[in-house]
């Protein structure tokens, strides 16, 4: 059975040796990268400064010196022995998009030169036609622009330059992550910057960064490819659970296998030469599960090599026999993987707006921006809620250490006490010597040391930064990052105004700051939670507070469709109501797909892979039944062929429940599959096929049990965690 053949050949597989660089990383860090080290290499003085003059400052390249750009970096990338080009984007798929060109052009006599103009770096034509587009543009309109961006360096991959770009309609609309991520990015950069000078008027720059820990799973490539389910769906929709799993916690942060080692060391290398700071590798809580973090970046960049990062797992997993898998939840009963977002804010002279200080009036600073970010989140709950929705974390939130669909905030003992006394706080806050007085206790310097974690809190503070733990591990981080940037610059702007409008009242600065911050932290007390997410005592706490608890994807992208968000996306230029109207129908029609999927994938195992199998088995045990009453007498077989004869019933009836509710699946699906409107779609299969799922799961679970080892058709959970 190719069950049997796939577990002989994992089980035969040998550690390949990594084919990693010799030497220090730092000496080939970043060598596939088109980095400042290259610019000034390659660059003329003039076409250097235009470059960081565009990335720092965001003024435009004059074309004459981009021909000069293309030039320089067409040598570069010949030097590294490149022959073809592409704009690298995310497009609204959530992956990576790219279409190569050579860099040759026909000459005479038969003979090419290598090539490239700064029109090419600038800006690109490619067809539009099959991206999704939610309807603002017809399909038949084909034309898409993509433009360079320049702060996030161009790359080498399999002897092609690529370079990043963002991607746009003919008609402007945003086709794609980055395009919005970048002027919610600018947005807040703004609403900061001009908060920072109540403080230090020499802040020019707020720039938010990202440093995201990425958690995968790996199986076996022979185990992957006998999982249709896996295949297709990237988890198993059948599978009991093991009997050994996760329960002893030994695999986390335990020795990491040998065989895995390799491949994380040449996964690492290839990270290294492209400039991606990967910096930690551990196991993770569930079997086979792993994770790498990378310093933190830019935001911008940082999400950039993440999706490059995931597109180099991919293909160093499969040079060693391992398929890397993404979802959040490829198997029922262990953790699922996330993607935690860690973000700060981080300003031109050094400061970061998130690490507390040493005196009151760097405390306020911190105070000012952490507590905008509690009202931030608190207001804009449902909106964050949906910015991690999807079909795939909705199996993972809320099960075996993953944060709840509950949007709440952790930040710890000393900071919760800090605020209490804020909130409580009535008199004023300078004393007769004019400095400031908070009238809290000190916060520590060592905050960022005495903070506890709490891993079951979706949003919570550690210490310099707030860790987004609810982002799903196969989503692109960008869907994260522009909500949350975009409501922080909303929640700072209102802040400066409410500030502002204080101090021309006559009261002093540090008062007027603090007045805010007060009301503040009181409104949005009900956003902070400091115990077990986990708990079912939370559910109904977060309901008595009036927390939304959102568990499905449908119900969470309509809550947050409202004027309100609407408007405020608008109000800061990142997208128009057209395109979230847009981007709403397809996030609907990706949940109804991926379910439709799913859906037809539990139908064919069900009916043609374990149905049969099941039958062979019960006829094995009919016919070792009739065998016994042919050779026992009734009494002895009476004793002897109860047990059998029980199994052959056990059998029967599953069969019948699997049957029944596949057919009810199944019409389900095919009544959900007419419906025409995006929504009223995605909420059929959700409230109709979706729960049908887990039935026929208990069913076909129960027979993996039941049936012989030698006949059950697919890799078992044992098998698949713990293969090496």
């Amino acid at each position: 059975m190719l069950r049997f053949k796939a577990l002989e050949i994992a089980s035969a597989r040998q550690p390949l040796p990594a084919n990693t660089p010799t030497g220090k990383i730092s000496e080939y860090f970043g060598m596939l990268t088109f980095n400042d080290s290259a610019m000034r290499e390659y660059l003329t003085a003039e076409a250097y400064r235009q470059v960081i003059a565009a990335i720092e400052e965001g003024e435009k390249i004059d074309r004459r010196i981009a021909d000069q750009i293309a030039a320089s970096m067409r040598a570069w990338a010949i030097n590294k022995n490149a022959t073809h080009y592409t704009h690298w984007f995310h497009p609204l798929t959530g992956t990576t998009a790219e279409k190569h060109d050579a860099f040759i052009n026909p000459v005479a006599g038969g003979k090419a030169i290598e090539n490239f103009r700064g029109n090419e770096l600038m800006q690109q034509e490619p067809d539009a036609s099959s991206f999704p587009s939610g309807g603002i543009r017809n399909t038949f309109e084909a034309r898409g622009y993509t433009a360079w961006d320049p702060a996030s360096p161009a790359f080498i991959l399999d002897r092609t330059l690529c370079i990043p770009t963002i991607f746009v309609s003919y008609t402007g609309e945003a086709l794609d992550f980055k395009t919005p991520m970048l002027k919610a990015l600018y947005a807040v950069d703004k609403a900061a910057t001009e908060v920072c000078r109540y403080f230090d008027k020499n802040v020019r720059k707020v720039t938010a960064t990202l440093g995201i820990e990425q958690e995968y799973f790996l199986v076996d490539k022979a185990l992957y490819h006998a999982r249709p389910d896996l295949m297709l769906t990237r988890r198993t929709v059948f599978g009991h659970a093991s009997a050994k799993d996760q329960q002893l916690s030994d695999h986390y942060f335990g020795t990491i296998p040998a065989r895995v080692v390799e491949f994380m060391k040449e996964f690492e290398a290839e990270c290294h030469k492209l400039g991606i700071p990967v910096k930690t590798r551990h196991n993770e809580v569930a079997p086979s599960q792993f994770e790498c973090a990378p310093v933190h970046e830019e935001a911008s960049l940082a999400v950039d090599h993440n999706q490059l990062l995931i597109h180099v797992m991919k293909r160093v997993g499969d040079r060693h026999n391992f398929t890397v898998l993404l979802h959040e939840k490829p198997y029922a009963g262990v953790n699922g993987s996330g993607k935690h977002n860690n973000w700060s804010l981080q300003t031109d002279t050094g400061i970061n707006l998130l690490s507390p200080g040493n005196d009151s009036k760097s405390n306020l600073r911190f105070l000012t921006f952490f507590i905008n970010i509690l009202k931030a989140v608190h207001d804009n709950a449902d909106l964050i809620r949906a910015a991690i929705a999807s079909a795939n974390n909705d199996h993972r939130l809320g099960a075996h250490e993953a944060p709840p669909a509950i949007m709440s905030v952790f930040i710890g003992t000393e900071l919760t006490k800090a605020l209490s006394q804020i909130g409580k706080q009535e008199k004023k806050v300078i004393d007769k010597g004019r400095e400031l007085n908070l009238n809290i206790p000190k916060i520590p310097e060592i905050l960022l040391d005495n903070t506890d974690r709490n891993r079951t809190s979706p949003f919570a503070f550690t210490g310099n930064k707030f860790e987004f733990r609810a982002v799903g591990s196969s989503t692109i981080c960008a869907k994260a990052m522009t909500p949350l940037n975009l409501i922080l610059a909303n929640q700072l702007q209102i802040f400066k105004q409410e500030v502002d409008a204080l101090i021309a009242k006559k009261n002093r600065k540090e008062e007027a700051l603090l007045q805010v911050l007060r009301g503040y932290v009181i409104a949005s007390a009900n956003i902070l939670f400091e115990g077990n997410s986990y708990g079912e005592p939370w559910i109904e706490q977060a309901r008595q507070r009036g927390l939304s608890n959102i568990t499905s994807t449908p119900q969470a992208l309509i809550k947050s469709f409202t004027p309100q968000m609407i408007a405020m996306y608008e109000k800061h230029g990142i997208l128009s109501r057209p395109e979230l109207g847009a981007r709403q129908d397809i996030k609907m029609r990706k949940y109804t797909m991926q379910n439709q999927i799913e859906s037809r994938v539990i139908c064919d195992l069900a009916t043609n892979h374990i149905i049969p199998v099941a039958i062979q088995y019960q006829n094995i045990l009919i016919e070792n039944v009739k065998g016994l009453q042919g050779v026992l007498d009734n009494k002895t077989f009476a004793k002897l062929s109860k047990n059998q004869l029980q199994s052959i019933r056990e059998i029967s009836e599953h069969i019948d429940e699997i049957k029944e509710k596949v057919l009810m699946m199944t019409q389900a699906r095919k009544h959900a599959n007419t419906i025409e409107d995006a929504t009223d779609q995605a909420l059929a299969y959700n409230c109709d096929v979706l729960p049908v799922f887990s039935a026929i799961r208990y069913h076909v679970d129960k027979l993996e049990l039941l049936i012989d080892d030698k006949l059950w058709p697919l890799p078992k959970y044992r098998e698949l965690l713990f293969m090496r």
